[in-house]
């Protein structure tokens, strides 16, 4: 490639990667004089490409906002973390119900160095997780509603939903949408249902429109969107009621549990080992037997007493394990 062909890419690139840059900069970071600065700028406007000039002290070079640009440059190490991102988007839910992700990596194969290419594609085939999936299977958001509570969330502003329920039943609601949250492949919206007069968090995947309203709806001061969803999803009304108590302090099993396992707080306890209240709902009670045995710390069962039997079962089955002959 020339030498003007590549400083004319270099140019490119610069206006993608900055919102304004001087001629003086330009002229420097691409080692040629002001005079050819203005006429690589007007070989791009020739070519199509919106390069705005904006005058006064602070001006400059820019490509004007929303344009629709050129396939994008990228260096060895930007392609790496494009695919790294979304791979792990991917994986985890976080991604919307169209197939964006797949086309995007897929055009991105296209249009990448053979070398580069072949490169990230060993990348893909040898990478792991240490952390697991998400054990259901992503319920992904249409992307319109996405972007749709997000820029309600941006800008503090009401809205109205057309919603479907678990069970199938159909509502328009009035929200205060507060925050976005991606949980175990899912996503929800923390948000004021102004129909029940409460806080709630609604699976995106069940809303099907979302409308602005005029009424400006701020989220409560220091509001924490992803701690309100957490413990939404840890009082899901479950099959079994479960409570314990743990002989561990509150910080210690906050480290060990997911926030939406279990609610936790500290009992006041005379003078002994610091005591941990322990709240949650199962539909499996073997599952919470295991949850509580993985903490290894003494413990007194509140409720279910069938609780007491499942532990029991699991400590009998440890012990025969513990006791076999390789």
């Amino acid at each position: 490639m020339s030498r003007p062909a590549t400083r004319l890419l270099e140019l490119l690139e610069l206006l993608q990667d900055r919102p304004l840059v001087s001629g003086p900069e330009i002229a420097r970071l691409l080692d040629v004089d002001l005079r050819t600065v203005r006429r690589y700028v007007t070989k791009l406007e020739e070519l199509g490409i919106p390069v705005e000039a904006v005058r006064g002290r602070a001006g400059g070079y820019r490509l004007r906002p929303g344009a629709r640009l050129p396939p994008l440059l990228l260096t060895d190490a930007q392609a790496s973390a494009l695919v790294l991102g979304l791979l792990a988007a991917r994986r985890d839910g976080l991604t919307t119900a169209e197939p964006a992700i797949d086309e995007t990596l897929a055009k991105l194969r296209r249009v990448l160095p053979a070398e580069l290419r072949e490169r990230l594609r060993a990348l893909e085939d040898a990478l792991g997780f240490t952390r697991p999936a998400p054990a259901r299977a992503p319920s992904p958001p249409a992307t319109p509603v996405v972007l749709a509570l997000a820029d309600a969330i941006g800008r503090a502003r009401r809205v109205e939903i057309a919603y479907e329920s678990g069970a199938g039943e159909r509502s328009t609601r009035q929200l205060d949408p507060y925050g976005l949250v991606v949980h175990g492949g899912r996503w929800y919206l923390s948000a004021l249902d102004h129909g029940r007069g409460e806080l709630r968090a609604l699976r995106l995947d069940r809303i099907g429109s979302v409308r602005l309203l005029r009424r400006a709806a701020p989220a409560p001061e220091g509001f924490d969107a992803a701690a309100h969803v957490a413990r939404t999803l840890a009082r899901v009304p479950w099959r079994w009621r479960v409570e314990v108590l743990v002989e561990a302090p509150l910080e210690e099993l906050r480290r060990w549990l997911p926030p939406d396992a279990a609610e936790l707080e500290p009992v006041a306890a005379d003078g002994g080992a610091p005591l941990t209240r322990l709240r949650a709902r199962a539909e499996r009670l073997d599952g919470m037997a295991r949850l509580l045995a993985g903490l290894g710390a003494p413990l007194t069962i509140v409720e279910p007493p069938e609780l007491r039997a499942e532990l029991a079962a699991l400590a009998r089955s440890l012990t025969a394990s513990a006791s076999r002959s390789p």
